[in-house]
């Protein structure tokens, strides 16, 4: 049965022959009414030279196609369009994936759409841990090498800020996508590795089910503390 479950999501953004970006895309789009954009993505065959230097815990990952030599999301953001064109309209994803078959598949938080929570990969796996074991239901997790976003219902600034208001300290490492926010969904490549889901959603039409973010807060807010901060540099 896993077996099957398994090639039924590998399938799920391969319809028709399309690329997985845009059999991905319209998914999100028309099955979920997800708002989704395409993301800058990567330049072919670019990598940073080999004598650029590192900060302590970063890796070499790919340049990002955007006009910033020192982009610290390579690949994992908007640029051209902006955050602002994102839709659910299957005509223009077509055309956007059509003519950029590799470009990250972005989605824009808020609104009637999900947003997220995102942290460390290691912080992530030490959250996901405690709230399985105090059984509370996740909808679905994105992963990428260094980050993890656990999507959740809709919220906004008010309640998001009397969330954390409730809280003694809240790391700078952990990061709210609301109204305004964006995720970079599977499956797509960034120049920090593969984007993946670490908890799939159902292979449904229907749209995920999403917690509300109350309910995990807490956890990702104790999970977080204890892992390196990371500074101001945000790698996906």
């Amino acid at each position: 049965m896993r077996e099957i479950l398994g090639r039924r999501r590998k399938l799920l953004f391969r319809r028709g022959g399309k690329s997985a970006q845009l059999g991905a895309a319209l998914h999100y789009a028309t099955e979920w009414q997800w708002p989704v954009l395409p993301g800058v993505g990567l330049r072919s065959g670019g990598r940073q030279p080999a004598g650029a230097r590192l900060g302590l815990g970063e890796r070499v990952t790919r340049r990002c196609s955007c006009p910033d030599p020192d982009c610290v999301v390579p690949g994992a953001h908007p640029f051209d369009p902006g955050l602002l064109a994102a839709t659910t309209d299957a005509r223009m994803v077509r055309w956007w994936w059509t003519n950029r078959p590799d470009a990250p598949v972005v989605l824009a938080t808020g609104g009637r759409a999900p947003c997220a929570v995102s942290l460390p990969a290691v912080a992530g796996a030490r959250a996901l841990a405690a709230l399985d074991h105090f059984g509370v239901r996740l909808g679905p997790v994105v992963a990428t090498p260094t980050r993890w976003s656990l999507l959740v219902s809709p919220y906004g600034l008010p309640e998001l800020g009397e969330l954390l208001h409730s809280q003694d300290w809240v790391p700078s490492s952990l990061r709210f996508h609301g109204e305004g926010g964006y995720v970079v969904l599977p499956p797509s490549q960034i120049g920090a590795g593969r984007v993946r889901w670490e908890r799939p959603p159902a292979v449904t039409p229907a749209a995920p089910w999403l917690p509300k973010v109350a309910t995990i807060v807490d956890a990702l807010v104790t999970a977080s503390t204890g892992s390196p901060d990371g500074g101001s540099r945000l790698a996906y």
